[in-house]
This record gives structure tokens, sequence and C-alpha cells, in this order.
């Protein structure tokens, strides 16, 4: 290199290591208008294109630097990364291994590279390339916290614990660790421990996205509602939270009387919309018009079950000035009016949904033989929690040996798939009901059930909001709306509740239901 050219450089990379971004990046072309071919200005430059958001030229920029001097490790790695950002994972990899065959101790690129891998949800190699990397680096606190996320998806949660408490020793401020390690706490049933978790993450990060949402799951499972609901308003900054606000030009309704319509709108699945729909009858007690939103498969349903409310399915409605809206709020709010504690609950109108009559009957004639009649459904297929709800529909098998019942399924999916995976079991699957088109059909065909066993799904919400006898098998570390411990529930006094003693565990589950059942 030209010792001029050379000095140049020296002057444009430090003016880049102390965020001098514009004399650097000056200094890298006026290098480049000298020697088109200079690799290093090249690559800078497409560092800093990558930094300010143009990733197309930190590309281009970069590719030409590594056709110049194809062996730079650096240049291979940081292609990798703002391949990544661009979503193209395989590309990115391919990257971050040949700059590991060139360099195989470079740390940043086996971190990148199990980053890749953690997101494609293939935990043993990221886990690998994690331990790689903190074997010549064990100082490195985001890695051991991305460890700590692969082992918590393998359900390791030992070995996840550890290694969000060794990210937490070397960096005691990383919040992002300190609400990891709460998620872990309470996947075991240390909740006071995750709830400090939680807390301490906030105290470093007001705002954090997730803790505060956290926060409030925990507290409601502790049956702590007063102060859970009013954390619980804190979803709506939270990653987690599938929901997003409206931009309703109306105020949030405080339970004040209105000189207009309150409108009422759904958030989260149908189940949630079901069981934050108890609180409806409280609403219409304020003496308040009010329009219910829902989901368009549940109208009928809510049409029927409130007479008093304009059940509607726009979600528009908040913008049409012909509605006389004075304010507004999201059905998961009306808890923190109506269900502060276990006496307002226990208060609650129920059952609060009404099954078409009709309908009922028919289902009701077709399954009756003289046996008691019950429901079953096993699998959620819910992307963040379905597999830890879930059962294998085998490990019913001994609960189909009492041969006074006659089963139904109530699961939903495909009529062929599911008529495969009973087989030979002594499950009816019915072809007239589809519980993902039309629930009010559904409904009825829950409400024609003497009994329903169920996961934790849309069915147990619905047939608890019915009146009919429901049980709710539960993981060990059970969603926020069931309690950390008890058979029964606050949302559904028909329902009783079987619990996991100890993750993963079904076997004792299915025992004590079979008890249950010889009993009734």
């Amino acid at each position: 290199m030209d010792s001029s050219v050379a000095m140049m450089f020296d002057r444009a990379f430090q003016h880049h290591q102390k965020g001098r971004v514009v004399e650097a990046e000056q200094g890298y072309r006026e290098i480049l208008a000298i020697d088109a071919d200079h690799a290093d200005s090249l690559h800078l430059l497409g560092m800093i294109a990558f930094r300010a958001g143009d990733c197309e030229t930190a590309v281009q920029r970069i590719r030409r630097a590594i056709e110049i001097h194809p062996r730079a490790s650096s240049y291979h790695s940081n292609l990798g990364n703002v391949l990544q950002q661009l979503g193209q994972a395989r590309e990115a990899a391919s990257c971050y291994l040949r700059a590991l065959r060139i360099k195989p101790d470079l740390v940043e690129a086996q971190v990148n590279l199990a980053n890749v891998f953690l997101a494609a949800g293939d935990t043993e190699h990221a886990v690998e390339w994690y331990q790689h990397a903190l074997k010549l680096r064990p100082n490195l606190p985001e890695a051991q916290k991305s460890l700590g996320d692969a082992f918590r998806v393998e359900e390791k949660l030992d070995l996840a614990r550890t290694a969000f408490e060794s990210a937490i020793a070397l960096k005691p401020e990383y919040a992002d660790a300190l609400n990891e390690l709460g998620g872990v706490l309470r996947m075991t049933g240390d909740l006071d421990g995750a709830l400090a978790r939680f807390r301490e993450a906030q105290a470093i990060e007001p705002e954090h996205p997730r803790a505060g949402f956290a926060e409030a799951m925990v507290l409601l499972l502790q049956g702590e509602f007063r102060d859970g609901w009013a954390v619980y308003e804190r979803r709506w900054t939270c990653t987690d939270h599938a929901t997003p606000m409206r931009a309703y030009p109306q105020p949030a309704w405080r339970g004040e009387k209105l000189d207009g319509s309150l409108l009422l709108w759904p958030e989260q699945g149908i189940g949630d919309e079901i069981m934050f729909a108890g609180s409806v009858s409280d609403v219409v007690a304020t003496g308040n018009c009010c329009i219910l939103e829902c989901d368009a498969r549940l109208l009928p349903l809510f049409a029927r079950s409130f007479p008093e409310v304009e059940v509607i399915s726009d979600r528009e409605a908040g913008f049409d000035p012909a509605r006389k809206i004075a304010a507004q709020l999201p059905t998961g709010s009306l808890p923190l009016f109506y269900r502060s504690d276990r006496a307002a609950f226990a208060a609650a109108a129920s059952p609060y949904l009404k099954a078409d009559p009709a309908k009922r009957k028919k289902y009701r004639d077709r399954y009756s033989d003289g046996r008691r009649v019950v429901g079953l459904a096993w699998y959620s297929n819910n992307v963040k929690t379905g597999a830890n709800r879930s059962i294998a529909l085998p490990a019913f098998e001994p609960l189909f040996a009492k041969h006074d019942l006659r089963w139904i399924s109530l699961q939903y999916g495909e009529h062929a798939a599911l008529q495969a995976e009973v087989n030979d079991l002594p499950v009816f699957v019915d072809p007239e009901a589809d519980q993902l088109s039309d629930m009010d059909e559904f409904a009825a065909q829950v409400a024609a059930m003497d009994l329903v066993i169920t996961i934790d799904n849309t069915t147990a919400h619905l047939a608890g909001a019915l009146g009919i006898a429901v049980w709710l098998l539960l993981p060990f570390a059970p969603d926020w709306r069931w309690q950390a411990s008890g058979s029964d529930s606050l949302w559904y006094p028909t329902m009783r509740i079987f619990r996991q003693p100890s993750r993963g565990d079904w076997e004792p589950v299915m025992a004590e239901v079979r008890e249950a059942l010889a009993a009734l």
C-alpha cells in the first residue's frame, strides 16, 4: 500500500473509531478515488451504510471488498451481519462459516452463527456454537443470555437458569437477562423469585418491553388481583402481547355513566374474548348503552347471550360518528373494574353464554345412547405454549376403559386428519361440527355434553361460559388465569381443575381423572 494512502486510511479509521462518521466516510471515499480497489475502505464504507440502515448498499460494498481480499474473515462476518438484518438467514450463516474457516477462533462469528441457529429453532447447533464462543471468551454476557434462551427452549431449565445468572453476574444491570431469569423461575414454580426478577428488570429499565406484563401475569397467578389488573394495563407496551392498541378517537372508559354509547372491543384470541365477556353483564348494569365488537364467529352466540347489547363485528365502528360512541375500552380491561377480588368473581353472573337450543337438541339426540356423553379436546397449535399444554391422544386411553361413557371429539382440526389420529380409539369425530368456522354450531355441540374434558384452549372457556361441567387438565406452569393452585376456577364455577404435579408428567393427571370418572 502506498504510504500516503496508508496514512489517509489511518486518519479515516481513527475518525471512525471515535464516532466521527462523516469525516471517516469522507476519508474512505478519498482513498477510493486514488485506489478503487482499496478493500478496507470498501468494507468500512459498507459498515457505515449498514449502521445508517442502507443494507443493500452495505452488501454491495462488502461483497466488492471480499472479491478483492477473499481471506479477510471480518469481511465475511460483517457481510453475515448485514444479510441477517435483511432476513437472509441461510446466506448469513454461510458467511459466518466462511469467516470461521479462515479464522476458527473468531468469537463474534461464532456468536452470530449461534444466533442464526437459535432464530431458526435449531437449538442444538445454537448451544454448540454459544459454548464454543464462551469457551474462548467466557465474559460475554450477551452470549450467556442467548445460551440461556436456547436451553429454555430445550426445556433444560436448570441450565437456562445458570446461563442467565452468569450473564447477570457479568453485567448486573442486564435487564433482559433478569427478565429471562424471571421467566425460567416462573416455569419452575418459583413465583416469588420470578416476581422479584421482573421488578429488578423494571428498576433498571422502567419501560422494559416485557417485564411489566410478565409481572402482571405472576400477580394474577398468585391471586393478587387488585395490583395485578393495574399492572396488566402494561400489556400494550409489551412485545409479547399480540393485540395492538387501537387508535380510536374516544377516551378510555373509566366506569362512568356516559352521554352516548360505550364501545367494548376484543383483544387476544377467541378463548380470551369468551372469558372477558363474563364482565359484559356488569357493564350493562351501569345503565350505559353498550356496543360489543367480537370475532365474526362469535356474533350469533354473543347476540343471543347479551340481548341488551348491540353486538357487531366491525373494527371500524369506533371511527363512525353516527354511532355516537362516547368512550371505548378493550374487554381485557374490564376485570380492572369488576374482578378485583375473589368475592367479585363469586358474585359474577354464570353461566353467561346461551347455545342455540334447537341445535343443542340436534347434537344431544345424535349422541344419546343411554351413556353419559363426554367431550374431549387434547391439542393446541399455539406456537408459544401449545406444546406445553397439549396431550398426546393415546395418553387418554386409561380413561376409555370406562364403558358407560360415550366420547365425542371437541378437538378442532380437519375432519379426515382427526379421524386418522383417533384411529381405533372410541372417540367419535362428528363431521358436521367445525369450531374453526362456526363457533355458534360448536357452542351447541359443547352444550350437548354431560361433561367436557379438555386441555387449556377455547373449548375450556366455551364450556365454562355455557355452564357445562368441564374438567380442565393443566400443565405444571399454568397460564395466569387459572391460578397457581387449587381445583376450582374463579372464572367458571362449573370447572374442575387437574394439575400436573411436575413438569411434563401427565400420567398422574390421567390417574386422577380416571378416579374422578369412576366416582361419577
